[in-house]
């Protein structure tokens, strides 16, 4: 069994963020912030929108950066994901 998404929402992965900061400094796990960079796994068909018709601009495998706080955080087969719209997307790392 698979997560498919629906219309225009994504599924994404997050990647996780270091524990360290680049001067060597460890962060307690209370000091650390939502990690904003995920991995998209699954990707909906689209949608149409006022007549016109949403292509999906993410593709599977794509690095992307999210809004914070952003989508529906779920747990399947003991993995967690976030679903979003891709509208809650901002932009994709090359």
């Amino acid at each position: 069994m698979n997560i498919k998404p629906l219309a225009d929402r994504v599924v994404v992965k997050m990647v996780e963020s270091e524990e360290t900061t680049k001067s060597g400094i460890v962060l307690p796990g209370s000091a650390k912030e939502k990690p904003q960079i995920a991995e998209v796994v699954a990707v909906g068909p689209g949608t149409v929108q006022d007549g016109k018709e949403v292509k999906m601009e993410v593709k599977v495998g794509d690095k992307v950066i999210i809004s914070k706080y952003s989508g529906t955080e779920v747990k399947f087969n003991n993995e967690e994901y976030t679903i979003l719209k891709q509208g809650d997307i901002l932009a994709i790392v090359e």
